[in-house]
C-alpha cells in the first residue's frame, strides 16, 4: 500500500486519499484515489505505480480506463487505486461512498 502511495506523490499526484474499507467492501481491503492534472500525467501517475508494485513482486489483476477519459483503475485485488482527471474526480464523486470510513494507516 505504501508503494503505490510513494509512486503516487513521486509523480506528483495532487490529494492523494487512502481509504481503509476492510470489513466495509467485499471488494478490496484499501481504495486509493488520486488526481493528475491532465491525461499525460494521468498515464505518468498509473505507470509509476504499475512501475513500483511490478519492482515489489506484485502484478496488478487488471487495469481498466483510459487517460482520454479522465478516470483509470488499477486493481491489485487487495488495494484497488483509482487515478482521476479533476473533473472527473468531482463528477464520480467516490469519496462520498467512503465518508466515514478511516484512512488506510
Amino acid at each position: 500500500m505504501k508503494i503505490v502511495v510513494d509512486a503516487l506523490v513521486d509523480k506528483k499526484a495532487e490529494d492523494v486519499r487512502t481509504y481503509d474499507v476492510r470489513g466495509v467492501s467485499g471488494l478490496c481491503d484499501v481504495f486509493v484515489v488520486a488526481t493528475g492534472v491532465a491525461a499525460p500525467h494521468l498515464k505518468g501517475l498509473v505507470a509509476g505505480v504499475q512501475q513500483a508494485m511490478k519492482a515489489a513482486g506484485v502484478a496488478s489483476f487488471r487495469t481498466s480506463g483510459d487517460p482520454e477519459s479522465g478516470w483509470i483503475v488499477i486493481d491489485y485485488v487487495d488495494v484497488v487505486v483509482h487515478v482521476f482527471s479533476p473533473e472527473a474526480r468531482a463528477y464520480y464523486a467516490l469519496e462520498k461512498i467512503w465518508d466515514g470510513v478511516p484512512a488506510f494507516p
